[in-house]
């Protein structure tokens, strides 16, 4: 069986997400948080209040999961949920000025840490590397 010529383009992906993903998460962690705190403040954020069920699908986490995450956001002073006036089973959630002031803390290590890994990079590379993900993940869908 001959060598191949190069890396499988999807091992050598799959390394380097998973490096990045490590960094991201240990910027995000300097700051005091973590990708899915991240994640459910940023969907938050964008709509000011929202059921637990559009968060679980806006974060991509599962339901259960991002229920435990809930808990302990609530019980560090983070978000608040509270029954939906229009649907009393559903919960919404709304960040507290202590999760605003988190979320500005983690908007600002994503920034930093996007402007790190894009060093060097010009708009033009930047704009083939979203192109070729894309079509990489259509690909596989």
């Amino acid at each position: 069986m001959p060598h191949p010529v190069r890396q499988p383009i999807g091992l050598h992906l799959a390394r380097v997400a998973k490096v990045a993903s490590r960094a991201f998460d240990d910027a995000l962690t300097q700051a005091g948080g973590s990708l899915p705190i991240w994640l459910v403040l940023l969907s938050i954020k964008s709509r000011q209040s929202a059921s637990q069920r559009q968060l679980a699908e806006a974060a991509g986490i599962q339901g259960a999961t991002l229920t435990h995450h809930l808990n302990a956001m609530e019980a560090a002073g983070l978000v608040i949920r509270r029954r939906d006036p229009a649907n009393r089973r559903s919960h919404l959630v709304e960040l507290t000025a202590p999760g605003d002031a988190l979320f500005h803390r983690l908007r600002d290590a994503a920034m930093a840490f996007d402007g790190q890994l894009c060093s060097g990079l010009s708009e033009r590379e930047l704009d083939q590397i979203e192109e070729l993900l894309g079509r990489l993940r259509d690909n596989v869908s």
